[in-house]
């Protein structure tokens, strides 16, 4: 009989996060409840039972005893068991030592390599509270499985799982063979109501918990003290945009005509206080100042390939790594490793971009990513290699590849930064002063906080939220070293087939380039969006690269792909205009468009928070601002944008 295992995560509700005395963010007075992504895991794990007939459905959790409500909430749904891992000492995991724990507990339940490996596990993207989507690839690596993550669409065929894999500018269709583990995006099915003969099978049903000396897990490999990072600092993240100027009128053309008016004239401005360098205090004589390198020297970088092309993202990596080997001085390199069929010529734009020397794999079955051979020869280049920082693009591969690696090398990886700069920390109960240390900053708790988290295994690994840095200028005078490195492969490597790979003409690519991205929000959904994109088609006709874009509600509906979707899940976007079309503002969507040059907003609600971080806005109905404005653009009106 197959098993369906469900990985479940409560998460505390952002806004009643707090800010406890030690600069860390404390949970115990928020609320929880499931996390949404896990949601869709639980609703996929039934769905497969249907195809699958005879099977056996479990819920397993990590936490504490509290999460025993939401397991029962499983139960009620239709699973048949639940398995809770709760212990003090796994307080402070990150999510390397979480993908331990769970992986011990699966394995003590019997599954796993040796034992029974008639199973599949599934799992949601990622939690709200955390939102790195590590934990599904770091459990799949702990029980040597492959696996598939972003998936939005799954059937069971011929023994073997069919996963739909979201991918940038498209998706991919995967065939794995069982054991596996699958994620899954909220662009499923929506999770199904509790019965009422399911609640009286989870009132009756008892959730089963362990410690980590039941499961014989290794109490040095758990908790803060076996975690590789640690969350050094939290800060609040506060908006620098100055105060919005808000059209006036009666009538939607008198109000697109004061916006006009209003551009014409300039935004408001923000007086900011000129910022003070903090300086850094002198190390007492008693402390011990510790490099914990061991030899790792250098700057990794992963150039990914979409179709023949270098990805944009994978570009953009080489601006803070060019930065991080400046800091770091003593002539460290940046390298870079880039995997694929026919890849050689891609090495000179790596080279012409800032990498000092380009690794190549050439090989004709990786002209696609693949995430077990990928992950296996990253493994065998950093071994021999030995950087000291590891810097993957936090694309949907970057976010499953790099956690991957992390449980191969023992080094934990920090998701989707915004900020990574050579520092120091000083560990005052050891009074020891760790140096030189990758700070990794990226936003956190709902995007309304910016936490520092450190590593202290090389390589140091992080992956870059996409957009955040611009691409370094092309230098074709450069010159580097380029090398090829022959890795030993394995026919398990490659288990996980591709069938398919769509990608389409818009997307990722084209967002990035664009000077004006039209994005709709759920206000916006009436016509499907007709608008936005007539908006978008009106400034290409006036000779500006427009683009049209959604938030994530839209996506969740059904009525947008993701490839074109803006904010913390999707993509981070810097176009000179940015205008936001029946969007509410929440933070999470804020966070992909906030360094647009310009941000216009146009909503029927006045209270809404989009007006909060915009340069301009109009309160008015969608269906007659949006006709005035497109008006207007035809008529020659581009926003003070020059035209091509």
């Amino acid at each position: 009989m197959t098993t369906i295992i469900s990985l479940m995560k409560q998460v505390p509700v952002p806004s009643q996060m707090r800010m406890g005395e030690d600069g860390l963010m404390d949970r115990t007075k928020a609320k929880s409840m499931i996390n949404v992504d896990c949601s869709y895991a639980l609703e996929a794990g039934l769905q497969l039972k249907n195809m699958m007939g005879d099977v056996r459905l479990i819920v397993c959790s990590m936490g504490p005893p509290s999460f025993e409500q939401s397991l029962k909430m499983a139960i009620s749904m239709g699973y048949d068991e639940a398995y809770l891992l709760s212990d003090r000492r796994l307080g402070g995991s990150d999510t390397y030592t979480t993908g331990y724990s769970i992986a011990g507990m699966l394995k003590h339940l019997g599954f796993g390599k040796g034992l029974n490996e008639d199973f599949i596990i599934v799992a949601g993207r990622q939690t709200s509270d955390g939102d790195t989507a590590h934990v599904p690839s770091q459990v799949a690596e702990n029980m040597g499985i492959p696996q598939a993550t972003f998936i939005e669409d799954v059937e069971f065929k011929d023994s073997h799982i069919i996963a739909k894999r979201i991918i940038e500018g498209g998706y991919q269709v995967l065939k794995l063979p069982i054991p596996c583990t699958l994620s899954f995006t909220p662009t499923g099915i929506p999770p199904r109501r509790p019965t009422l003969g399911g609640a009286i099978k989870a009132r009756n049903t008892g959730v089963t918990m362990f410690n980590i000396d039941d499961i014989h897990l290794d109490d040095t490999r758990v908790g803060l003290s076996g975690s590789p990072t640690i969350v050094a600092k939290v800060t609040n993240i506060k908006s620098e945009r100055p105060p919005v100027k808000m059209s006036l009128g009666n009538s939607a053309e008198a109000l697109v005509a004061d916006m006009i008016k209003n551009i014409k004239s300039g935004k408001n401005t923000l007086e900011i206080a000129e910022k003070k360098e903090a300086k850094k205090s002198d190390v007492p004589e008693d402390y011990e100042v510790v490099d914990f390198r061991d030899g790792s020297s250098g700057v990794l970088t992963w150039a990914e390939v979409a179709g023949d092309k270098l990805s944009r993202p994978s570009l953009e990596l080489l601006t803070p790594a060019v930065h991080l080997a400046r800091s770091l001085g003593n002539d460290t390199k940046v390298k870079t490793l880039l995997i694929g069929s026919n890849v050689q010529e891609l090495a000179k734009e790596l080279i012409y971009h800032g990498s000092d020397e380009v690794i190549i794999v050439d090989d004709e079955r990786l002209a696609e990513y693949r995430i077990l051979p990928f992950a296996s020869i990253f493994e065998q280049v950093i071994k021999a290699h030995k950087p000291e920082i590891a810097l993957f693009a936090a694309t949907t591969a970057g976010r499953e590849l790099a956690p991957r690696i992390g449980v191969k090398t023992k080094s934990g990886v920090t998701a989707d930064c915004t900020a990574l700069e050579i520092g120091e920390h000083k560990d005052i109960k050891k009074k020891v002063l760790y140096k030189p240390i990758l700070e990794s900053r990226r936003p956190t708790y709902g995007e309304s906080k910016l936490a520092t988290i450190l590593g202290f295994v090389c390589p140091q690994m992080s992956t870059a939220r996409a957009g955040t840095f611009e691409v370094p200028k092309k230098d074709e005078s450069r010159t580097g070293t380029i090398s090829t490195f022959n890795p030993k492969l394995t026919q398990e490597d490659f288990v996980a087939e591709i069938l398919e790979t769509h990608r389409g003409e818009s997307g990722l690519a084209s967002l990035f380039e664009a000077d004006v991205i039209v994005t709709g929000g759920r206000g916006a959904i009436a016509d499907d969006m007709k608008l936005v994109k007539d908006l978008a088609e009106a400034l290409n006709e006036q000779g500006v690269n427009a683009q049209w874009a959604s938030s994530r509600p839209v996506v969740d509906l059904g009525v947008c792909e993701y490839a074109r979707q803006i904010g913390q899940t999707g993509k981070t976007v810097r176009p000179k205009l940015y205008i936001a079309v029946g969007v509410s503002g929440a933070i999470q969507h804020v966070v992909g468009m906030k360094e647009a040059d310009t941000i216009v907003a146009i909503n029927k609600n006045a209270k809404e928070s989009i007006f909060s971080n915009a340069d301009f806005g109009i309160v008015g109905e969608y269906d007659d601002i949006m006709p005035a404005l497109i008006k207007e653009v035809k008529n020659g009106f581009v926003f003070g944008l020059e035209k091509k």
